[in-house]
């Protein structure tokens, strides 16, 4: 029975790694897609996010069963943790599709000849996503509470592009429908920077049976 469990564990890690790499493959495409102006890329990014939801509510089915069966308390943390990182990936996978969106329509329009971090910031957040994954698959809470305080700087990043764009657009008025579709596509990735850090608050939950989430706010 034990054997049987600890399979179930396993093949839910594994699934929620491959849930994991399609959500980061999404957000890359989808910035590629924008800042390359790419928009048959912007269009599979959109079509790709059935794929991250499905994995969302198979994640969910397989948490739900093996909950039944959790013998011990660090199984039922794993398991939920499991479930919540899951949703965490299946927002991810939402922003990268509405930064698709905003990158099939400006492929559209001429270019905002504007300077903008925003490949910075999309690095950024990419580098915490995968060390806040790193940190869950090896179970390291001292590398998951490292990672939280990252999201301040995506913050500041997200704040500079927001006043750049908010200048941009008195200064030059025919560019304010497009400037907003690059407000929105940085406030996407200010958002998945949000979700790696919760996916790395659930981890220090995991391994340390402590719940971070409210106490590290400032």
């Amino acid at each position: 029975m034990e054997n049987h469990f600890e399979a179930g564990i396993e093949e839910l890690r594994q699934k929620l790694l491959v849930m994991a790499s399609h959500a980061e493959k999404s957000v890359n495409e989808s910035v590629q897609a924008l800042m390359q102006r790419d928009h048959d890329l912007a269009l599979r990014v959109k079509a790709d996010d059935d794929t991250i939801d499905k994995f969302e509510v198979e994640i969910d089915e397989m948490a739900i069963l093996l909950l039944t069966k959790a013998p011990l308390a660090t199984n039922l943390r794993l398991v939920t943790v499991a479930m919540k990182i899951s949703q965490n990936l299946e927002r991810i996978g939402d922003e990268a599709t509405k930064i698709a969106k905003r990158a099939r329509d400006l492929s559209q329009e001429p270019p905002v000849k504007i300077n903008l971090g925003l490949p910075h910031m999309a690095d950024l957040a990419l580098a915490m996503v995968k060390d806040a994954l790193d940190s869950f698959v090896h179970r390291n809470a001292a590398a998951a509470r490292a990672l939280i305080p990252r999201d301040k700087e995506v913050d500041a990043l997200n704040r500079q592009i927001h006043q750049q764009l908010a200048q941009h657009m008195m200064d030059n008025p025919d560019t304010i429908g497009r400037c907003l579709h690059w407000i929105v596509a940085a406030k996407s990735l200010e958002r998945i920077a949000d979700h790696a850090k919760n996916i790395a608050e659930e981890v220090v939950y995991l391994c340390d049976a402590q719940d971070i989430r409210h106490a590290l706010k400032n």
